[in-house]
């Protein structure tokens, strides 16, 4: 554990020693449904989702509606529901993210123990994010949401800080003994090691402007369609700098990556001034994803899709390779920011 680290709640962001979703049947979601007056014909179609439960519903009116039911015990209500009014700001500045339904007034529903919330349908195929003029688009997306996001910031949600994505973390992992006690030692050597590099790299660059951000905005979470892209999934929103939206549309080498961040940085600035600074944050960022993924997946393990999905998890490869992915990191937040642009 850090120095300074208070003792981890091990049942913290999700509940402990029961599945989350076991009471969660088809005829759950179908009462659910039901109680708020959208009468499904029957069927369900599970979507790709880990952290919540996400369905595909069609209606007996012929609308074909997606359902999410919150993790238990992961966001408060009023966490919520300033996602759902980003979303809704969002959408009234004909920004392309889908936004829940208003549903008699609201938009945070409660049925059978669990809240959820319904939303339009919307379709589209991944990006080609090799396209110049896709990044461009994109990044003129991303601007429009950060142009929004930058009027407040979010009262209730949290902030991208070391803390709460890497030294809680940490400090969990080590508290729950996820990680075998012979790789313990050069785990631990490791992030701590990366950990200061990415606090010395915040330090460096002292005071940031930050707004309220998609937060997860990664290519599974822009959907194109030929009017071009939208934008689903603001369960991670939250406050922090513009980097964080823009730095997981970038992949391959250096080289690479400064040409796609040319590209999206073309159409974001039509909207909102970059601050050059934040490239440093690049790495850093990554980092910090790296180490919050392994404690994710620690903290969601009671629950049965998690097991099912990461089978190799506690693994001693896994920790291997985490050693050596973090000693990637220190030498990557070493070198140079990305640049020039």
């Amino acid at each position: 554990m850090p120095p300074g680290a208070s003792p981890p709640d091990l049942r913290a962001d999700g509940p402990a020693g029961a599945a989350p979703y076991e009471g969660l049947t088809p005829d759950t979601i179908l009462d659910a449904l039901a109680s708020v007056g959208l009468e499904g014909d029957g069927r369900l179609l599970a979507l790709n989702s880990y952290e919540n439960r996400v369905y595909q519903v069609w209606l007996d009116d012929g609308r074909v509606v997606v359902a999410k039911f919150y993790r238990p015990q992961r966001w408060s209500d009023e966490q919520i529901l300033e996602e759902h009014a980003f979303a809704a700001e969002l959408a009234e500045e004909e920004v392309p993210v889908v936004a829940p339904l208003v549903i008699d007034g609201a938009t945070l529903l409660s049925a059978g123990g669990f809240r959820f919330a319904v939303f339009p349908r919307r379709g589209g195929r991944t990006p080609e994010l090799d396209d110049s003029r896709v990044l461009e688009w994109v990044g003129r997306f991303v601007g429009r949401i950060h142009l929004v996001g930058g009027r407040r910031e979010f009262a209730r949600r949290p902030a991208i800080d070391i803390e709460r994505l890497g030294r809680e973390p940490v400090a969990f992992l080590l508290a729950a003994d996820r990680v075998p006690v012979a790789l313990r030692p050069a785990w631990v050597a490791a992030v701590d090691q990366a950990l200061e590099a990415v606090s010395a790299a915040f330090d460096r660059l002292g005071s940031l402007r930050h707004c309220r951000l998609h937060g997860d905005c990664h290519v599974g979470n822009v959907l194109w369609t030929d009017d071009g892209p939208h934008f689903v999934d603001l369960d991670d929103a939250c406050n922090g700098p513009a980097i964080q939206d823009l730095w997981m549309l970038l992949s391959g080498d250096r080289a690479s990556m400064t040409r796609q961040f040319c590209d999206v940085l073309a159409g974001y600035e039509d909207f909102v001034e970059f601050d050059r600074r934040e490239l440093g944050l690049i790495e850093p960022l990554r980092t910090l994803r790296l180490v919050h993924y392994s404690a994710w997946i620690a903290r969601r393990w009671e629950d049965p899709a998690f097991p099912a999905a990461f089978p190799w998890f506690g693994t001693e490869r896994y920790w291997q390779d985490r050693i050596l992915e973090l000693r990637e990191q220190i030498a990557a937040m070493s070198e140079p920011p990305l640049g020039p642009v």
